[in-house]
């Protein structure tokens, strides 16, 4: 499958780009930047050719799909530009800016039978199927709770993350990870309780947050979420009968070897997994739905009840400096 990427944003060049040109079955084509140099930069290293312009990009008959790193607000437009040119996506997250948005697209891509992923690289991670195999097993008696954690301390000053221009702010880039864990082990039938958002009064982006979120059953997620704090990427299920914990729930890289801890009251059982690669994982699975239509868990539905999630935790949130 030959791929072009639109954007070099520090995702693509750390994590993606080497999990594109390592899979056997894509071609990194192209890669298109706005400055010439910097396209030029990246296909020195991954290959394809270089190319100035988005839009020149997508102009290619030879490219079968395009991988987009761009920033969030630019996500929307460039997708749809995309799949009206005929060129499968995998997008980094979020999708869109909104549930409107998402849905527009999710709909479109539908429309002219073309695959449409976000990529949401935790989800295929083999150590969450472990957890809802040991939690479908009983490991931690009927489930109460789940809370979910990710933040890191602040970065530079001029990281696209401070800028509203660019769709930036906690809960959309960190946030939705806690929403999707909810997803993951609570199903789609959730509500937002209630929620709050610390919004820097001058750079006008939510900074952090939390969130509390019910299922329909009685079963409550406690998100945290953060772009000020020390790094934590976790979560942890507990039960009527024990705690089943992900201490590096978000950002393992291919060489971390997974540690599920599981608490009961008389026993605490530590298990370790074999690594496993993320972003690998994407790129398999983009290239089975776009060749095979094997489903992802990575589009459709899915994608569509997080976004309703993250507006209604938007929505719902009390604001901290008062607007």
């Amino acid at each position: 499958m030959k791929i072009g990427v639109i954007g070099c944003a520090g995702i693509a060049e750390r994590r993606m780009l080497p999990a594109l040109v390592a899979d056997p079955d894509v071609e990194v084509t192209a890669i298109a930047s706005r400055d010439g140099a910097k396209a030029r930069q990246f296909t020195r290293r991954f290959g394809g050719d270089p190319v100035a312009g988005y839009d020149r990009l997508l102009e290619r008959s030879d490219i079968d799909a395009v991988y987009v790193p761009l920033p969030p607000l630019l996500h929307a437009e460039w997708i749809e530009r995309a799949l009206r040119a005929g060129k499968h996506v995998l997008s980094e997250k979020p999708l869109a800016a909104n549930g409107k948005e998402a849905a527009d697209l999710v709909a479109l891509a539908e429309d002219r039978n073309l695959t449409l992923l976000e990529s949401f690289m935790f989800l295929t991670h083999s150590q969450h199927a472990y957890v809802r195999e040991r939690v479908a097993q009983g490991a931690i008696g009927e489930l109460r709770t789940l809370t979910a954690e990710f933040a890191f301390p602040a970065k530079s000053a001029d990281d696209m993350r401070y800028n509203p221009d660019t769709g930036g702010g906690a809960l959309t880039d960190i946030g939705v990870y806690p929403i999707r864990t909810a997803l993951m082990f609570l199903g789609s039938d959730l509500e937002v309780i209630g929620s709050w958002l610390h919004v820097d009064a001058e750079r006008k982006v939510d900074l952090g947050g939390s969130a509390l979120l019910g299922a329909p059953d009685g079963v409550t997620a406690h998100l945290t979420f953060g772009m000020e704090h020390a790094y934590r990427s976790q979560y942890a299920l507990w039960g009527s009968s024990g705690r089943i914990c992900v201490r590096w729930a978000y950002t393992p890289p291919p060489t971390h070897s997974a540690v599920i801890r599981i608490e009961r009251q008389s026993h605490v059982e530590e298990i370790t997994l074999p690594p496993d690669d993320q972003f690998a994982n994407v790129v398999r699975a983009f290239v089975g739905r776009v060749r095979d239509g094997v489903p992802s868990g990575l589009e459709g539905e899915s994608v569509l009840t997080q976004a309703d999630l993250v507006d209604q935790v938007r929505a719902r949130a009390l604001i901290r400096p008062a607007q």
